[in-house]
């Protein structure tokens, strides 16, 4: 279970190139809970394309940390870190996976921490 939300953050931090590996770990009728803009999105093809129209937000050389790892049954909570060279002070925030056969079928995502911006 760990290693599907490890891999999430590895094709995470590749970006538009691990878009592909990115959705397909999530179950097809799987449901994504985000605070950045989108919602709520319901289903692979859903995800992809707030996935698609979020990547062009994407700072450069984002660099994504998990700090922590919380495993209870199907639940899996990890906690991270996201910095990047615009950022003076780095996201932080916690995702709440819960993982049914080996696919995400709930994610939501919060966020504690925005980032601060150089020079704002």
């Amino acid at each position: 279970m760990d290693d599907t939300v490890l891999r999430y953050f590895r094709a995470m931090q590749r970006g538009p190139d691990g878009e592909d590996e990115l959705v397909g770990l999530f179950a097809d009728d799987a449901v994504y809970l985000e605070p950045f803009g989108g919602g709520e999105h319901v289903g692979r093809d859903a995800i992809r394309a707030w996935l698609r129209s979020s990547w062009p937000d994407r700072p450069p050389g984002i660099r994504l940390t998990v700090e922590r790892l919380e495993i209870a049954g199907q639940v899996v909570e990890a906690t991270w870190t996201c910095e990047a060279d615009v950022f003076a002070r780095p996201a932080r925030g916690r995702d709440r996976f819960t993982i049914h056969g080996g696919r995400i079928a709930r994610l939501e995502t919060e966020l504690l921490q925005r980032p601060e911006m150089n020079g704002g």
